[in-house]
């Protein structure tokens, strides 16, 4: 043991490779030798053995007194590693909403939310050419086979359509009042989101009922709340080559604005069912096509200065299918809550208003029944497309008529036990409205934004319906990681609807946005869906 202990421990494999390669040849004579010698080799290695264990022992020890510190660090690491684990075994995420929400503000998802807070990280969505497929976009096959999952090409088309609607009211809310003097019926500057439109008509609604004058003798500043003319919306047209290629038409736009005036809100209220002129003797044969009585009124009362919606765009439709005759044309009504309804009924004029009309669509959000199963049948049969854009917590999208839902409404016709007294109440009673076209239906609860029991206002906001579109994958699923839209117009105008960590932390990263670039958050950026 003495020699073993001034050896090296570096040297211990000569003395192993040296054992194995020893060998002691025996003798006949005396077989004694043979078994003591290998008695001896056996002690050596064992001795040899206890050897390295000792000189292995002796630096670990040295090495746990000095990292005593390390290993406490570890335990308690340890410790926290399983207390984490039982947390997580726990699901918090299921028990407390909000711990779900405290996970989500992880540095990945505050780096998510500063991009779409900003106007210098904006994502854009594809621009794909649609080429010979325009007509499927446009609704040619009622979009089948492209809302659930939502086509990438057909979200970008909706987001843009949806923010021509988004011109019309900030044209509106710029100058909302309607002079009466000349020039009323030129055209205003619309500040387009697609710079490859122009605005070539400004369209004014009229309401038939009035106020009384000592409403405006008592607050004269706010004419344009009780004026009966109001400017509602325009006709825009693509007018860019590259554009033009790339949709594979040319595109005519009709976008319209929601409820604004006090007349439009009376307008509203007028629900009865009343009947528009037959225009075949199909149509009634098959029952007399009915709208609200105050939509209607909007769309057909002339104003002092200005013609009918109804008689403007009718005759701005003609004039742009006769100056691009012979090209590839579209007409494309889109429209918000209030708009959404007069769309119908503007898709329903200008459908037969020229002998080759080009193929009309209605992109609709949040828009309320408008009309009887008469008048749906009516536009499916002048092969007029609608897709309408619902979201499951907007109450408008119920209103006008009775509180049934469509999908009820439609498996009870389709079972034929209650399809004859339904449609015996169809001809007979004042509200029974109907629904028409294809629906893409949305959810505010599924944005991870906005809280799960936001109000009416919010569920109906034409912001909070573009956001929701561009997080929309498909039914069965959640809000799209990568949805590209900024979030800055929704926190500016439904602060109080989006969950309050989010308020927060947004509300730091716009004040860190402004040091760092010296800009300050506008309230509406540049959309990245277009």
């Amino acid at each position: 043991m003495q020699i073993g202990a001034t050896l090296p421990a570096t040297n211990l494999h000569f003395f192993q490779s040296k054992r194995a390669s020893f060998k002691r040849n025996g003798s006949p004579l005396n077989p004694s030798v043979l078994n003591t010698q290998s008695v001896k080799t056996e002690m050596t290695r064992k001795h040899l053995s206890n050897l390295e264990k000792i000189l292995q022992k002796q630096p670990q020890k040295t090495q746990s007194v000095d990292s005593n510190e390390a290993i406490q660090e570890s335990r308690n690491g340890s410790k926290e590693q399983r207390r984490r684990n039982l947390l997580e075994g726990l699901n918090l995420a299921r028990i407390w909403p909000e711990h779900k929400v405290a996970e989500e503000m992880s540095p990945r998802y505050l780096n998510r939310l500063q991009k779409m807070l900003s106007n210098n990280n904006i994502e854009y969505s594809p621009r794909n050419s649609l080429g010979s497929r325009w007509k499927e976009f446009h609704g040619s096959n009622d979009w089948l086979g492209l809302i659930d999952p939502l086509n990438e090409n057909l979200r970008r088309e909706l987001i843009r359509y949806g923010e021509f609607i988004q011109a019309a009211y900030h044209c509106f809310h710029s100058n909302p009042s309607t002079s009466q003097g000349e020039g009323l019926l030129g055209p205003r500057h619309v500040a387009l989101p697609d710079k490859s439109y122009k605005v070539t008509k400004s369209l004014y609604a009229t309401s038939s009922v009035g106020l009384p004058q000592w409403v405006d003798d008592i607050a004269p500043d706010l004419g344009w709340m009780t004026q009966r003319s109001s400017w509602i919306g325009y006709v825009a047209v693509c007018d860019d080559r590259s554009e033009i290629q790339r949709m594979g038409r040319r595109d005519i736009v009709i976008a319209l604005r929601g409820t604004a005036t006090c007349l439009e809100w009376g307008e509203n209220f007028r629900d009865l069912l009343v009947q528009i002129p037959a225009e075949t003797e199909t149509d009634s044969a098959d029952g007399q096509a009915k709208v609200e009585c105050g939509f209607l009124s909007l769309f057909q009362t002339t104003g002092v200065n200005v013609p009918s919606l109804a008689e403007s765009v009718v005759n701005e439709v003609q004039r742009l299918i006769e100056h691009y005759k012979g090209e590839n044309l579209s007409i494309t009504v889109t429209g918000h809550s209030l708009g959404a309804a007069l769309a119908l009924l503007v898709a329903d004029e200008i459908s037969t208003c020229a002998p080759d009309a080009p193929p009309v669509a209605v992109f609709s959000f949040g828009g309320p029944r408008v009309g009887n199963r008469s008048f749906a049948d009516r536009l499916t049969s002048k092969n007029v497309k609608v897709l309408r854009i619902v979201n499951n917590q907007d109450l408008i999208t119920r209103v006008p008529g009775m509180f049934v839902s469509e999908s009820l409404d439609k498996k009870l016709r389709e079972s034929g036990i209650a399809s004859g007294v339904l449609n015996v109440l169809d001809k007979s009673m004042p509200w029974a409205y109907s629904h028409v076209g294809t629906e893409l239906r949305v959810d505010t609860r599924m944005s991870p934004f906005l809280k799960p029991d936001a109000d009416v206002a919010c569920c109906h906001d034409l912001e909070a319906y573009l956001h929701l579109v561009d997080g929309y994958l498909a039914s069965n699923c959640p809000f799209r990681a990568n949805a590209k839209r900024s979030l800055a117009k929704l926190l500016n105008e439904q602060k109080s609807n989006i969950k309050r960590l989010y308020t927060s932390k947004a509300k730091g990263l716009s004040l860190n946005l402004e040091r760092e670039h010296n800009f300050h958050t506008p309230s509406c950026l540049p959309s990245p869906s277009s």
